[in-house]
């Protein structure tokens, strides 16, 4: 297990954080209270080859592996997680397209990266949240085109992406095994959304609905054949999962470096509050929290790098762990800031409201649980008496 980065990953890191400090952070406080998008600096990623890590070097992507993925989108996220969700949903919606499509999809998929467009990835409906094998959205079979009907919501990059990659049913009856992944382009008729929606975190990134009547698209849009939909997803969120670890990793990083900062400038009873010993108690407990995240996110990212059989339980383990650590890293920031904290003025109260939809996306913990759970009990299996 490599728990030391090497001379490149170090260098990549680095140059990314520098990124980030001159070009992210200085407008996240901004696109935090009106919802935009910078679009500046998502035009700077992707000159850097940073806004599709998962777009392969023969595609003209940055071709690098899933650990150092894991490394960069957490000094990303660091810097704004609304910003990097938008990036992480780059990569969703081309995962399926990475494990199953033909040639001809990937280079579309990979033009509209390399041009500075976006993807996205809808599995979300009102109804089907963490089951996706309950999804509704239906896929009709007419000649040589499908005709898609259904609602998707709470969709990232809905409304401002150019191609969907979109789960929907081709056999009603066929539960999860009647599932299947298709490509639709922005601007095909009957394809429309809803508003992008106010929301309590990651405000940078756009969220909404993603509605289809009557969509018709060709035949070759299938991704993979019919059926194999559920399985592509499935594969899709492992990797999703492990990115949303790395990204709560940048959230509480950077929790943690503006606590050690306040805590060292902050007085009460005449002396800096970093040397009372609760305070203390709670960097202590921020730092092990931190450190323990990252080694796991670390491994799930090392596991599906060497495609180990345990990489699903472990990205189950990483997001859940890393996630509900991000919640409680930004709840003990605010506490160190007293009344700052709980004001704009500083940055502590936005990481606390981004940190917050981690444990809830990409898979509630809820469920990221019951998958660990039954991953243990095959492991282990015996026989009942």
């Amino acid at each position: 297990m490599q728990y030391h980065l090497t001379e490149e990953q170090i260098g990549l890191q680095d140059m990314v954080r520098k990124f980030v400090d001159k070009e992210l952070i200085p407008v996240a406080a901004q696109c935090d209270l009106t919802g935009e998008f910078p679009m500046e600096v998502y035009k700077k990623t992707v000159d850097m080859g940073l806004n599709c890590l998962d777009l392969p070097a023969e595609y003209g992507g940055a071709g690098v592996d899933f650990f150092t993925t894991v490394l960069i989108r957490e000094e990303i996220s660091r810097g704004d997680a609304g910003f990097g969700s938008t990036l992480g949903a780059n990569g969703l919606g081309f995962k399926p397209v990475a494990i199953a499509g033909n040639d001809e999809q990937k280079k579309h998929y990979a033009d509209i990266i390399m041009e500075g467009g976006f993807l996205s990835f809808g599995i979300t409906e009102p109804a089907s949240g963490s089951d996706v094998a309950a999804n509704t959205t239906t896929a009709v079979k007419d000649g040589d085109e499908y005709v898609l009907n259904g609602l998707k919501c709470f969709i990232t990059n809905a409304g401002m992406a150019d191609v969907y990659t979109i789960l929907a049913s081709t056999d009603k009856n066929g539960g999860a095994r009647g599932m299947s992944c298709f490509m639709v382009d922005a601007g095909t008729p009957g394809l429309s959304f809803g508003k992008s929606e106010d929301k309590m975190g990651i405000r940078a990134s756009h969220t909404g609905d993603v509605v289809m009547e009557d969509v018709r698209i060709p035949a070759k849009n299938l991704i993979g054949t019919e059926g194999d939909g559920f399985k592509i997803v499935m594969e899709t969120l492992d990797k999703g999962r492990a990115n949303a670890a790395a990204s709560s990793l940048g959230v509480s990083r950077r929790a943690i470096e503006e606590s050690v900062k306040y805590a060292q400038q902050r007085v009460t009873m005449k002396k800096q509050i970093y040397k009372h010993e609760l305070v203390q108690a709670m960097l202590a407990d921020m730092g092990m929290l931190y450190e323990s995240a990252r080694m796991l996110t670390w491994r799930a990212a090392a596991a599906l790098d060497a495609g180990a059989p345990e990489a699903a339980k472990l990205c189950a383990m990483a997001k859940c762990f890393a996630t509900d650590a991000a919640v409680k890293i930004s709840d003990m920031a605010l506490q160190i800031h007293g009344g700052y904290g709980y004001m704009r003025d500083y940055p502590i109260e936005k990481l606390y409201r981004d940190a917050r939809i981690f444990p809830i996306f990409e898979g509630t913990n809820e469920i990221q649980r019951t998958i660990i759970a039954k991953y243990m009990v095959a492991e282990n299996k015996v026989v009942a008496r």
